[in-house]
């Protein structure tokens, strides 16, 4: 019995641990890391087991870091999500994870992944990685219950994973790599409005943890809209960037079909700018989930199919 409960409170443990580290969160960002990877990896000839071990090593590396950035992430706003109704029953809130299993937890898991990522794909990706977490962490974080500006600083650590993806395969020559940072572009200009979105829906519980998101001090809901509208109107144009490295055909292909879905996402933001209504703010933060990944895999198809053919 003793060695049952002693399983029992071990798995208990080690499901709080995964639940602090934002599976979701931590999925889509090895996900963009993946995308950058294929792309710089189409590029280059490869011996079978050499991009088995190099992927293995970007996606484990990129997932750990992300986990332990996470987690570190809540331990340091545990307070504030204890105040606020969608976040209090995370796991150090209730009691299922100690403070400090958290911070050792967290700071193991983002180290073990910056070694796998220089390990297994060199100093580049465990740099930008590393870059992502202290960014993250020492100045993202700090900054929401200052000021809404901290939205934009954050999209920096957000962009970044593709650049993780992309000097895993190509080193760090992918640094200076124009397509890379048109994917970092993508991804930053990407989560302004999703995260607006959010923070509208959540608003009341921003303010309940302090943070001043745009939508807690935008109390009329007009600057929020509108910057919806601005950053989703921006996200055409770059979005349609990639077309510019690939050949003729493929390149209008991927233009025009990137404009559409980009029309399409900007429609919302006309309408919520309009209405300033909930259930619109609701539709444009479940239109942007579907919108990236729909956009990432449109940008690696089309450059493989250049590249191919």
């Amino acid at each position: 019995m003793e060695a049952l409960g002693a399983r029992t409170r071990a798995g208990t443990w080690l499901g709080a641990i995964v639940e602090a580290s934002k599976p979701g969160i931590t999925r889509l960002v090895t996900i963009t890391s993946a995308m950058g990877f294929a792309l710089a990896a189409a590029g280059r000839r490869w011996e079978a087991a050499e991009l088995a071990i190099v992927a293995a090593c970007c996606l484990v590396g990129t997932a750990l870091s992300a986990a332990g950035a996470n987690t570190l992430n809540q331990w340091m706003e545990r307070a504030r999500d204890a105040r606020m109704p969608r976040t209090r029953r995370r796991p150090i809130p209730r009691g299922s994870l100690s403070p400090s299993a958290a911070a050792w937890s967290g700071a193991a898991l983002a180290a073990f992944g910056v070694v796998t990522l220089w390990a297994g794909c060199g100093w580049a990706p465990a740099m930008v990685s590393a870059a992502t977490t202290l960014i993250y962490l020492i100045a993202y974080t700090p900054l929401k219950p200052v000021t809404p500006l901290a939205t934009l600083v954050g999209a920096v650590p957000g962009a970044l994973p593709p650049i993780i993806g992309y000097t895993a395969a190509a080193g760090s020559a992918g640094l200076s790599s124009p397509m890379a940072w048109v994917l970092f572009a993508i991804m930053f200009v990407w989560q302004i409005p999703h995260f607006l979105a959010i923070a509208w829906l959540y608003r009341e519980d921003y303010e309940a943890g302090g943070f001043r998101v745009l939508p807690v001090v935008d109390p009329t809901g007009r600057r929020t809209a509108r910057s919806i509208l601005l950053w989703s109107a921006a996200l055409i144009p770059v979005s349609m960037a990639p077309a510019a490295w690939m050949d003729r055909a493929p390149g209008v292909a991927f233009a025009l079909i990137t404009f559409f879905m980009g029309a399409a996402f900007l429609m919302l933001g006309l309408r919520l700018v309009r209405t300033q209504d909930r259930a619109d703010a609701r539709r444009a933060f479940f239109a942007s989930i579907i919108h990236l990944p729909l956009l990432l895999v449109a940008v690696v198809a089309f450059s493989l199919v250049s590249i191919v053919f």
